[in-house]
């Protein structure tokens, strides 16, 4: 089975979509298009064909350019069953250990609820790779916006078990903004304190800071280093407020 070839596509102010392309079928899907145009203009430039958009949750900033991307591609569109009333534009629901595939690739549903109330992920366990929208981000997590803290400690200790090279393709660059609240909520992890000289080091070249891989988020992430629901809650109340 061939590699994947995974592109990173910047979207409005700090989004980043997926290009996700399998050389073998030719098939191409988008992950969480926060707008059309950039993605189209990408894959065009490369001479590939988009087949599929996967959503993970409703958001505007990442369901905002199924439509017109389904307009130029005629592509399906895949999302949370949960939240199609959010989605208008998805013709395949998915929830909970269903599937999705590109070429001979396979993702399992993962149902990650917490930021919205039906946020799923994308797992392909033979590639390494998760497609987690804004559940996990680099030394973060989503905000509570409709579920709890106990959901989404509950999320963040069943992403820690997978294996440690998974590569974490999140949807926004948040990761300096986080790093700094990480090295207050953990002042004596040397870990923490080295990856944000780093990941300045990245920002003040204009580089991007993703994709991510859980081995360095055990290490560096306080919200999947929470030793329960509450210090996750603690710890997110802490974050909302945080002016670092």
């Amino acid at each position: 089975m061939s590699a994947l070839d995974i592109v990173r596509i910047p979207a409005l102010s700090d989004n980043y979509v997926w290009l996700v392309h399998d050389p073998a079928s030719g098939e191409t899907v988008v992950v969480d298009p926060a707008e059309a145009q950039p993605v189209l203009a990408a894959a065009a430039a490369r001479g590939w064909s988009i087949g599929q958009v996967w959503n993970t949750h409703w958001h505007s900033d990442h369901t905002g350019g199924n439509a017109a991307i389904k307009a130029a591609t005629g592509c399906l569109i895949t999302g949370p069953a949960t939240e199609a009333a959010r989605i208008p534009t998805l013709d395949r629901l998915v929830g909970e250990g269903d599937s999705v595939r590109l070429g001979d690739h396979v993702a399992q549903v993962l149902a990650v609820p917490a930021h919205t109330a039906g946020h799923i992920a994308y797992h392909l366990a033979q590639d390494a790779v998760i497609f987690v929208g804004d559940t996990l981000f680099a030394m973060g997590c989503g905000r509570l916006f409709e579920g709890t803290a106990a959901e989404m400690f509950a999320n963040m200790t069943r992403l820690a078990a997978l294996p440690p090279e998974t590569r974490v393709y999140c949807a926004h660059e948040y990761t300096e903004s986080n790093g700094r609240y990480a090295a207050v909520a953990e002042p004596d992890n040397a870990a923490i304190a080295a990856r944000l000289a780093e990941v300045a080091a990245l920002r003040r070249a204009g580089e991007a800071t993703v994709p991510t891989t859980i081995a360095a988020e055990r290490a560096t992430n306080p919200f999947m280093r929470a030793r329960d629901a509450a210090e996750l809650a603690a710890r997110r109340a802490a974050k909302d407020l945080f002016q670092g």
